[in-house]
C-alpha cells in the first residue's frame, strides 16, 4: 500500500464517522443532515476520483475512458466541494450565487471537455497531461476559491471574536492543505485532507454555535420566567424555586420579610391603573435599593424578602426602608406607606422557610392593621 492510498483510506473513514456523527445529532433537521450528507459525498467523490485517476494511469490494461471518465468527475467535484463546504453555513448572499454559477460554468465546461479534450489529453500509453484549455478551469478554481474566502469572512462577521477566531482557523487550514499539494504536485496528497479536517471543524463549529445560540435562548427564557416584567424584582416562579431550595436546606440566620402597600386598591379606583403601577414600581425600587437580588414580586402589591441577617439588622433595615418610602414622590401619586413584618429562623427554630414566610406574614398583617387603625381609614373599601 503506497502513501496516496493510506492518506485515502483516512480521508474515507473520517467522512464515513461525519456522516454517523450527523446522523446521531438529534438537534439538526432533516434539510441541515442532507447538506452535511452531501459535502461529504462531493469530498469523497473528488477525493476518490483523483485516486483513481493516480491509480489507473500508466496502467495500459485498463481501458482510457475510464481514465477520461476519473478525471472529469474529478474537475467537476473538486470545486463544489469547496462550495460545499460552504453550503453548511447555511447563509446565502450575492457571493453565494455567484458560486453556484461559476459552478454550474465549470460543470457545463467538463462534461463539454470529455468529448473535445480541452482539460485533458490521453497519452498512448494510458497516462494523461493538461489540455490546451486547463488555464481556463484554473482561472475557474482561485475565482471559487476568492468567493469562498469572500464568504468566510461575511459570515464571520455575524460572529463573536472567539467564534470568529476558530472559523478563519478553518479556512486557513483548508487554504494550507490544496497549496501544499498545489506547491508540491504529486509528491504530497494534502488537499482532500485538508478539506476533510476542515469540513469536520467546521461541522464542530456550526453545532457548537447552535447550542450555544439554543443556551442564550434558554437563557433568556429564564430571565423572563424568573423576572417580574413591571418591577424588575424576581418574579413569583423564582420565589417558588427559591422556597423550595430553603426548605431543603435554611441558613441558620435567615430572615423573611413580607411586604405590602397599604391604601393600593383606593389609587387604582381613584387615580387608575397607571398610578397603581406607578406605585407598585415605587415600592419596589425601594425595596430593590436595601434588599438587592433576594426581593420577589409574590402578587399584585405583594413582596417577599429572602436574606440573612440578625434581628438588629433586620430592625435598622426596616427603618430605612420606612425612611426611603417616606422620601418618595410619584408623578401620579403623592405618597406611599408599606406595612412591613419580618421573621428570623434563629427566633423559629422548628420553622422551615415557608413557615418564617407565613410568621412574617402575620406580622405584616398587624402593621397593616396598626395604619388602618391609625389613620382612620376603613379598611373594608381599601
Amino acid at each position: 500500500m503506497n502513501y496516496y492510498s493510506a492518506v485515502m483510506i483516512c480521508v474515507m473513514l473520517s467522512l464515513i464517522l461525519l456522516c454517523v456523527l450527523v446522523h446521531e445529532n438529534e438537534r439538526l433537521g432533516k434539510r441541515d443532515k442532507a447538506i452535511y450528507y452531501l459535502t461529504y459525498a462531493l469530498i469523497g467523490v473528488s477525493a476518490l476520483s483523483e485516486w483513481i485517476s493516480i491509480f489507473i494511469s500508466g496502467n495500459i490494461e485498463i481501458n482510457s475512458i475510464f481514465l477520461r471518465i476519473a478525471k472529469c468527475c474529478d474537475y467537476v467535484f473538486t470545486p463544489m466541494s469547496g462550495v460545499a463546504i460552504v453550503m453548511q453555513m447555511r447563509s446565502r448572499n450575492v457571493i453565494t450565487k455567484i458560486l453556484y454559477g461559476v459552478i454550474g460554468f465549470n460543470t457545463l465546461f467538463q462534461l463539454t471537455s470529455f468529448f473535445t479534450g480541452w482539460m485533458t489529453v490521453i497519452r498512448s500509453d494510458n497516462t494523461y497531461s493538461h489540455g490546451p484549455l486547463y488555464g481556463l478551469y484554473m482561472a475557474m478554481y482561485l475565482v471559487i476559491v476568492f468567493l469562498v474566502i469572500i464568504h468566510f469572512g461575511i459570515y464571520g462577521r455575524h460572529f463573536r471574536k472567539q467564534n470568529r477566531l476558530s472559523l478563519y482557523l478553518i479556512l486557513l487550514l483548508i487554504l494550507l492543505g490544496i497549496a501544499l499539494q498545489e506547491v508540491f504536485g504529486g509528491g504530497i496528497r494534502t488537499s482532500y485532507m485538508a478539506l476533510t479536517l476542515g469540513a469536520a471543524f467546521l461541522f464542530i463549529h456550526t453545532t457548537e454555535l447552535s447550542q450555544q445560540k439554543s443556551d442564550e435562548r434558554i437563557e433568556q427564557q429564564k430571565v423572563l420566567i424568573t423576572t417580574d416584567a413591571l418591577t424588575g424584582l424576581m418574579s413569583r416562579y423564582a420565589y417558588s424555586m427559591a422556597l423550595n431550595n430553603f426548605n431543603n436546606e435554611m441558613p441558620k440566620d435567615m430572615v423573611a420579610f413580607s411586604i405590602d402597600i397599604n391604601g393600593l386598591k383606593e389609587v387604582n379606583d381613584n387615580l387608575g391603573h397607571d398610578a397603581g403601577d406607578e406605585l407598585i414600581q415605587g415600592a419596589s425600587s425601594c425595596i430593590e435599593k436595601f434588599f438587592p437580588g433576594c426581593a420577589y414580586r409574590t402578587g399584585g402589591d405583594e413582596f417577599v424578602v429572602l436574606s440573612r441577617m440578625n434581628r438588629k439588622q433586620a430592625e435598622t433595615i426596616t427603618e430605612s426602608l420606612n425612611k426611603c418610602v417616606k422620601a418618595w414622590h410619584g408623578n401620579k401619586v403623592e405618597s406611599m406607606h408599606l406595612a412591613i413584618g419580618f421573621a428570623l429562623a434563629e427566633e423559629n427554630k422548628d420553622a422551615n422557610c415557608e413557615d418564617l414566610v407565613i410568621i412574617a406574614d402575620k406580622m405584616m398583617y398587624e402593621a397593616k392593621s396598626r395604619y388602618y387603625k391609625e389613620s382612620g381609614i376603613d379598611r373594608r373599601r381599601r
